[in-house]
């Protein structure tokens, strides 16, 4: 018969638990491996059946009167517990604020060019920032700059939404898209 005693707190999804020797509780609420539940008892006893099956007694609300215990393979549970949360990690898309810069006088080519790489980041799921940089006598016809901000946007309407109109920010004009919500 093998006895696993394992000595410390482990933490899992930033949850710590007491497990074995550590619980120094009079009386436990027992659940066993498969969730029935074996009443209240003295933890020595629920320490006794814990070795018997060679597993761990491990205290999962400690907080309750009495606080309740079960029985298990800790170590199997924390491998589980840090797969599914790397499974959770891999899943996860972090959505980010990708900027274009123009100016009021870009070209058509130009213009296209940045057009394609702004449906590109709304269709990869990021949030879209067009900013256009005025200079000099160009803060004379910010209307131009508008129009130009309104055209990228009826452009990628099939990729997003405008999430904020175009403002005027001192010599800076914005315009922000938000990617539309793909059904999977």
């Amino acid at each position: 018969m093998s006895v696993r005693i394992f000595l410390g707190v482990f933490f899992t999804s930033n949850i710590n638990y007491q497990i074995n020797e550590e619980i120094t509780d009079k009386e436990v609420r027992l659940i066993d491996e498969d969730g029935t539940q074996l009443g209240i008892m003295p933890s020595e006893e629920a320490m006794k059946i814990a070795i018997q099956k060679e597993v761990d007694l491990v205290k999962i609300a400690g907080n309750s009167k009495p606080p309740v215990c079960k029985i298990m393979d800790y170590g199997k549970y924390r491998y589980e517990q840090a797969k599914r949360e790397k499974e959770v990690r891999r899943h996860q898309h972090v959505v980010e604020v990708k900027e274009i810069r123009m100016s009021p006088s870009i070209g058509i080519n130009d213009f296209n060019v940045k057009l394609r790489n702004g449906q590109k980041f709304l269709k990869e799921g990021d949030r879209l920032k067009v900013t256009i940089r005025f200079r000099g006598r160009e803060m004379a016809h910010t209307d131009i700059g508008e129009k130009l901000l309104l055209k990228f946007a009826e452009e990628c309407a099939e990729f997003g939404n405008v999430d904020k109109n175009p403002k005027l920010d001192g010599r800076h004009m914005s315009l922000f898209l938000t990617p539309k919500q793909t059904k999977h």
